[in-house]
């Protein structure tokens, strides 16, 4: 293909040479994918670097440890999410009693060797998925690596290690903070994306998925488009991109930018009222591509996660890779940072947006808006005693600090499903 011919590949590290790594993820999550923070969680781990920043008991599973639950299920039986269990429902209900009514959540307990069971509420209501719709990327990236390498992953995972991609003017403007490490020096930073800054296409996926970096995520969503245009011949010279971006009509590159991350929803069976990605991250990706609404309900973000269980994100290689990258969060935040959940491996993903009005003895704060105050948590959890169960929360409370109000109902709804 063009595209090997034009961009080499550097030498990498088999993969066989996992087996010889210590049990920690962190280790193995490097030697696999290249990402340079995972190197420097490893040396933390191990004494050898000092900081605090070091995952949780929950989060320290090996690579060869996380896997997917629902590949063997019948297909016929989740089609649809089923019907909620009348005992875990009730529970559910007496949680919310009382609550607000912009609470909205998808639940699915799917313990091996248990009867699957549901709850919900509200679960069809929209709200703005903010970050949360970053995983529509991870899922369009993953389908358009299919198109160009379509009978090898391992090809897939050298191309994700291996293609280096360098900030330019889509990352404009991110307050985002990612974690940056020195290989050769052991220096640490955090800092938002700054132009000419170069990751691997594997770090580019880290930092828009555990870092929340909206420089990322606009950069990622670029790629797919290119990698939809060039086809065999991606990766573009700087020219061929600048060139495609100012002669291609801004109704076409629309339509592909909407393509690229909407289409693998539909195929998982997300209908467009319960998931739409419409809007780039950054202000230079809606200047550059027309934005439109975008739109999420608890409904389509669990039936997203019961695909990656299923091995339905595009194929079984790209959900199990896409499941340890949600893994691989830098530190447990909002839903994840319940104290209940500690000692449980935890597959992440939330979402905010908050908006605030002057209003007389209202004190604007941060996830606590007047005018908006959108949060949203997917989460995959399993527990050390094997229980295992997706959930996705949705919500739309004023006035209220929602990252705290999250983390508390992890804990009531994780000993919900305790009992």
């Amino acid at each position: 293909m063009k595209v090997i011919s034009r961009r080499f590949f550097f030498f990498l590290i088999p993969f066989l040479s996992l087996l010889n790594s210590p049990p920690e993820y962190p280790v193995d999550g490097f030697q696999y994918t290249g990402i340079r923070r995972l190197e420097r969680l490893r040396l933390r781990l191990a004494g050898k670097l000092s900081g605090r920043r070091v995952p949780v008991a929950g989060g320290r599973k090996s690579i060869a440890d996380i896997t997917l639950h629902l590949t063997d299920y019948p297909d016929s039986l989740l089609l649809t999410i089923p019907e909620p269990d009348s005992a875990l429902q009730k529970q559910i209900a007496r949680l919310f009693a009382g609550r607000n009514s912009n609470y909205s959540l998808a639940l699915l307990d799917i313990t091996p060797g248990q009867p699957i069971r549901a709850a919900a509420l509200r679960s069809g209501l929209q709200y703005q998925p903010g970050s949360v719709g970053k995983l529509a990327i991870a899922a369009g990236l993953f389908t358009e690596l299919r198109r160009l390498f379509p009978e090898s992953v391992e090809r897939r995972r050298k191309f994700l290690r291996n293609r280096m991609i360098v900030a330019d003017k889509w990352i404009v403007s991110d307050h985002h903070g990612v974690p940056l490490f020195n290989l050769q020096n052991h220096k640490v930073a955090f800092r938002p994306i700054r132009l000419g800054d170069v990751f691997s296409f594997y770090e580019w996926l880290d930092h828009m998925l555990s870092a929340i970096s909206n420089a990322a995520a606009s950069t990622v969503w670029k790629e797919c488009i290119l990698m939809r245009a060039f086809a065999d011949n991606y990766p573009p010279t700087l020219q061929e991109e600048k060139t495609y971006f100012e002669e291609t009509p801004r109704r076409e590159l629309q339509n592909i930018a909407l393509s690229v991350v909407n289409d693998p929803l539909r195929k998982m069976g997300i209908a467009e009222p319960d998931w739409k990605l419409g809007s780039f991250f950054t202000w230079t990706g809606k200047k550059i591509i027309p934005s439109g609404g975008s739109h999420g309900t608890p409904r389509g973000l669990l039936t997203f996660l019961i695909r990656l269980e299923q091995g339905k994100v595009v194929d079984e290689w790209s959900s199990l890779e896409l499941k340890r990258l949600l893994y691989m969060t830098e530190r447990r935040i909002r839903y994840a940072s319940s104290p209940h959940l500690t000692k449980s491996a935890v597959y992440f993903k939330s979402g905010s947006l908050y908006k605030c009005k002057q209003e007389p003895g209202f004190k604007c704060g941060k996830y606590k808006g007047n005018v908006a105050n959108y949060m949203n948590s997917v989460a995959i959890v399993e527990k050390p005693d094997g229980r295992v169960y997706l959930v996705a929360l949705m919500s739309n409370v004023l006035k209220i600090n929602s990252a705290v109000e999250h983390q508390t109902l992890a804990t009531y709804i994780d000993k919900i499903l305790n009992r």
